[in-house]
């Protein structure tokens, strides 16, 4: 018989050692799971938009459709079959959505709106291939039907997290309703195709509150009737597709699951979307909060509220933010001359996606790139700079923008980017052949396309000054990156005759903010009327309300001014000489007027916060190694057992 007063050091350290092993083995397994997984494409990318052009057809029951069609402006979803590259859907969502396109739509005599198809809104956990939401938009104002695609797959080729895009070509109950652009929906979908992870925080930064206090507004923002209320602590309550709660004190939140971004009073720094940082208190950034995807907790949004304050320190900025892929989105965001965006006083239009206290910007919304809006002339898309690329704001006024390009070995790596598209994707005559490609693939949809807001020849001629445009604003951006043309704002108006000549290039040529239907007003009381000023009142009759909010920002930054440049942009954005005059007087009376929260100033309306998280996850920053929810139970099992084998061994050791 064997004796050892050390026998029980032997079996605890072997137990150590194997329960150490396993878990090793665990994590590894892990680790090499995840990165075989990210190398995978989910299963709608190739059975939804691995088709040259998606096939969509919407069986729904003729009253419920012309029902929603009616009452289009109220965004609200209907139950229908959907078929889909020829699988069918059953009981599925859709609804009207937009802003300003919407009522534009509203107002005229077409039905060609733009919708949301919500595969889950009916049918808990259904998807498409995978995919929850599918969004498709209707080209208003895009008279080359490629604004869109091409600028995804800009961020697509220079390596942006885009989401998956193409052409989708809709019946609905066995009519043509004419070629739509397709675009997934960031969502619960894009994170686990991209990520891996449902985790992790979206937000889709709408312009709530006008940015910047050069907008001649209050500093205080003010909810409706005066109230203020206290975020609360912790989950915030989700309700269906994300709606937003109801405020303290009966507020009137913006309209459920809504694409409309609501206009309010701001001081400087807004209501977050510029990404100042102003204080830590979550109620001053209702741009981002207010508009989380699913469910949103207060953790999460002071998570965002700390890395802000670093970007306006300029401190540990790889810590807080995914520089790399912000650098790569902000050249392709450059390059497209997107201004209804971050570059711009509107200060909306892109998501932010923050995990374990990380944050990247993401693209969205770029209809009106390429000069549609607030762009000027044509000469001022062609040359934009790309050293100072923002638009009636200062660099400063754009923080994750600015604080980049001040770090030396930032700005060489944008350049870097830069140049990697100019090659790739324009240079020797690119940019016409994918032009021209894309042209092959859908000209046959626009001809027979009888929705459509332009005429076939208007395509035609809208395809060819693209390609001038594409090619002009290439060689703008290579000679400013090899310094034969200013690259900052200052620079090019002391420098003007260095800059690309635009010819006889007419942007209004590839299609505008109004580039389509008809532009009668909103009926009385609609939810866009509150948006606009008193003294705006008798001045309006005729004219689409969002594109007054928008227009009266291109005349403020002039100080009521109407320049030839102010003038030309107002056309482009679709005003007629009689508009401009009379946005003109709004905004000059605008400015004399005392600003009332609530009833006639640009009164905010909250929309709570919501949103959702997915299965438990543990992260590493560096690396982006996961456990899942199984991974954790066995870690956890695992050591338990391992306390239990020391506790056992000290109370139960014995001599052989």
């Amino acid at each position: 018989m064997i004796e050892s007063k050390k026998i029980h050091i032997v079996v605890v350290a072997t137990t150590i050692f194997a329960l150490i092993t396993s878990i090793l083995i665990l994590v590894l397994g892990n680790v090499s799971a995840l990165n075989e997984t990210s190398s995978k494409k989910a299963e709608y990318s190739s059975e939804i938009f691995g088709n040259e052009i998606i096939s969509i057809e919407i069986i729904a029951d003729e009253s419920d459709w012309q029902g929603m069609l009616d009452n289009a402006i109220n965004e609200e979803y209907i139950m229908v079959d959907v078929v889909v590259n020829d699988t069918m859907f059953k009981s599925v969502g859709i609804r009207t959505k937009g802003n300003s396109s919407l009522t534009q739509v509203v107002n005229s005599d077409s039905d060609r709106y733009s919708f949301r198809i919500k595969f889950d809104e009916y049918i808990k956990n259904q998807t498409c291939f995978g995919l929850d939401t599918l969004v498709v938009n209707n080209m208003i104002g895009d008279k080359t039907y490629m604004k869109e695609y091409v600028s995804y797959d800009l961020m697509r080729e220079i390596g942006v997290d885009a989401p998956e895009f193409g052409f989708a070509d809709i019946m609905v109950n066995g009519e043509d309703w004419g070629l739509y652009f397709a675009i997934e929906l960031y969502g619960t979908s894009y994170k686990d195709r991209v990520y891996n992870d449902v985790s992790g925080a979206l937000y889709n930064v709408k312009n709530t509150q006008m940015e910047a206090g050069q907008h001649g507004m209050d500093d205080s923002p003010q909810m409706p009737d005066g109230d203020s209320p206290q975020m609360p602590d912790g989950d915030f309550p989700q309700k269906p597709d994300g709606d937003s709660p109801q405020m303290p004190d009966g507020d009137s939140p913006q309209k459920p699951d809504s694409d409309s971004p609501q206009m309010g009073e701001g001081g400087s720094g807004g209501s977050g979307g510029s990404l100042e940082y102003t204080d830590d208190k979550i109620e001053s950034y209702s741009s981002i909060f207010d508009n989380v995807v699913g469910k949103g907790t207060k953790k999460e949004f002071k998570r965002v509220i700390k890395a802000l304050e670093k970007l306006s320190e300029g401190e540990e900025l790889e810590k807080y933010f995914d520089v790399d892929k912000i650098l790569r989105y902000l050249a392709a965001h450059t390059i497209v001359v997107n201004l209804d965006s971050y570059s711009s006083n509107m200060a909306q239009n892109y998501y932010l996606y923050e995990h374990n206290g990380q944050i990247t910007i993401l693209p969205w919304d770029y209809n009106l790139a390429w000069g549609g809006f607030q762009s000027g002339n044509a000469s001022s898309v062609i040359n934009f700079p790309i050293d100072t690329p923002v638009s009636n704001v200062e660099m400063s006024s754009r923080p994750l923008i600015d604080k980049l390009l001040q770090n030396s070995e930032y700005l060489d790596k944008y350049h870097d980017y830069l140049q990697e598209l100019i090659t790739n994707y324009f240079s020797d005559g690119k940019f016409e052949e994918k032009i021209t490609s894309l042209d092959h693939l859908i000209s046959s949809y626009v001809e027979k396309d009888k929705t459509a807001f332009c005429s076939f020849q208007e395509y035609e001629k809208a395809i060819s000054s693209f390609i001038t445009l594409g090619n002009l604003r290439a060689e703008s951006v290579q000679s400013q990156l090899d310094g034969t043309i200013p690259s900052t704002t200052e620079e090019q108006k002391e420098n003007s005759d260095k800059l690309i000549s635009s010819g006889d290039l007419n942007l209004s040529d590839l299609g505008s903010m109004m580039g389509g239907g008809d532009r009668n007003s909103l009926q009385e009381g609609s939810k866009e009327d509150e948006r606009i000023p008193s003294s705006a009142a008798n001045l309006l009759d005729g004219m689409d309300k969002e594109l007054i909010a928008k227009a009266m920002e291109v005349v403020r930054q002039s100080s009521g001014e109407i320049t030839d440049d102010v003038k030309e942009n107002l056309i482009n954005l679709g005003l007629t000489a009689d508009q401009i005059e009379q946005i003109a007087a709004i905004a000059s009376r605008s400015q004399d007027e005392p600003q009332q929260a609530g009833k006639n100033g640009f009164s905010p309306q909250r929309k709570g916060a919501n949103g959702g998280s997915g299965n438990m996850q543990l992260h590493s920053s560096k690396n982006g190694t996961s456990l899942d929810t199984r991974g954790i139970v066995i870690v956890v099992v695992l050591s338990v057992l391992l306390i239990a084998a020391m506790v056992f061994v000290a109370r139960y050791k014995k001599r052989y």
